[in-house]
């Protein structure tokens, strides 16, 4: 009798442990975690009430601003108006019992495994970089990135051209920095 209970009382405790629960790995959900947790803080900041609908509420405002990756990973959670699919509760309910940010980020994993995948660009030394070895792909998502456009660039001079005119607005250090302008 016993031993029956005691084999009993394992399969229990078995069964109450989640399955595969694989901890995130360091890089893993970069934008993921990154945005959720400048979210989480902004909640904070602005002593919103930790409540799934007003969590919700402020996920799309702020998904409305995001751009790039950021903007990628709303889109994949359902918080842009053209997401095909909805999981912002999947954030929203985590968030208002204070769950870390790290641990939504591995259900969402197990959701959709794009969400995970997303990753941020590596990010230009415009102090340092030589803009004529650049690639015209790199110099437009340098523009992007300011929200800038270059209207009537053909050449690679023009885009050079429209960088280092825009650069003391958007990047003033690296203005001054550089001594080839």
């Amino acid at each position: 009798m016993l031993s029956c209970l005691s084999g009993l009382s394992v399969a229990f405790v078995l069964a109450l442990v989640p399955g595969s629960v694989e901890a995130l790995k360091e890089g893993d959900c970069e934008v993921c975690v990154t945005f959720l947790g400048k979210f989480y803080q902004t909640l904070k900041d602005d002593n919103v009430n930790f409540n799934s609908a007003d969590i919700e509420k402020a996920l799309l405002k702020s998904c409305s601003d995001a751009k790039g990756k950021e903007n990628r990973f709303c889109y994949y959670i359902g918080a842009t108006s053209d997401a095909a699919t909805k999981i912002i509760n999947e954030v929203s309910k985590p968030l208002s019992y204070h769950v870390p940010v790290e641990k939504i980020c591995e259900k969402l994993k197990k959701k959709d495994s794009q969400i995970c995948e997303l990753r941020y660009d590596k990010q230009l030394d415009l102090t340092s970089v030589d803009l004529k070895k650049l690639k015209v792909k790199d110099l437009k998502k340098i523009l992007e990135e300011w929200g800038e456009s270059c209207k009537g660039c053909a050449e690679k001079s023009d885009f050079i051209r429209k960088i280092t005119e825009l650069m003391p607005k958007y990047a003033p250090a690296a203005a001054k920095a550089r001594t080839d302008l």
